[in-house]
């Protein structure tokens, strides 16, 4: 699976940098969602054909609801790590980080305050998803299923959602997709608290 991720990333740069037809780069983002909703269709699907899928949330019982929680913590304490790497203050370090993965609204967000900051949010951030849809299938398959949805953040409920419920099972599907809407609900109070506090 990975090795496919990564051959679609190639194919898909070097057909770009080949040939860029007109019509499709302008109807991008619209052909990007009618692939997305079609995935997340037949992951639906997957999902509503297993039966015992109740029964396996019900195990999890309230460690479903600590995995955004501990997601949240995961990436700021990382984030707080990275700020002694790189020349940021501990501050804006965890304000990129709180972006969870999510990295139109973190850069759009963190813009307002520095456009420096804004820029390294979006990088950030789709580096994080990037690396995760390519690291998904070989965390879960030496790591574990639920660190794959840590992996994705935010994006567990849409882009990395496919990825995640082909290396693992339709159990941590629903797991991820409550994760990520967890996480997306959060983005947009958290981001803001975090930089409010350096200004």
């Amino acid at each position: 699976m990975t090795l496919q991720i990564l051959l679609s990333v190639v194919l898909g740069i070097i057909f770009g940098y080949i040939m860029t037809p007109e019509m499709l780069i302008g109807n991008i983002d619209f052909v990007i969602d009618v692939g997305l909703c079609l995935l997340l269709f037949f992951v639906g699907i997957d999902i509503g054909g297993n039966k015992s899928i109740l029964k396996d949330i019900r195990e999890y019982g309230y460690k479903i609801i600590l995995v955004p929680f501990m997601i949240v913590i995961g990436t700021l304490f990382g984030s707080i790590i990275a700020s002694f790497l790189i020349n940021l203050s501990l501050i804006e370090s965890a304000a990129v980080g709180a972006g969870l993965g999510w990295y139109s609204l973190s850069a759009i967000e963190l813009s307002k305050y520095s456009a420096k900051l804004g820029t390294i949010a979006f990088l950030a951030n789709v580096l994080r998803e990037i690396t995760s849809i390519i690291m998904i299938p070989l965390i879960a398959k030496h790591i574990g299923y639920i660190e794959t949805v840590a992996a994705a953040g935010a994006t567990s409920m849409d882009t990395a959602l496919p990825v995640i419920t082909k290396a693992t099972n339709s159990s941590i599907s629903v797991i991820s997709f409550f994760s990520g809407l967890i996480l997306t609900s959060i983005v947009p109070i958290l981001v803001p608290l975090i930089i409010g506090l350096n200004f």
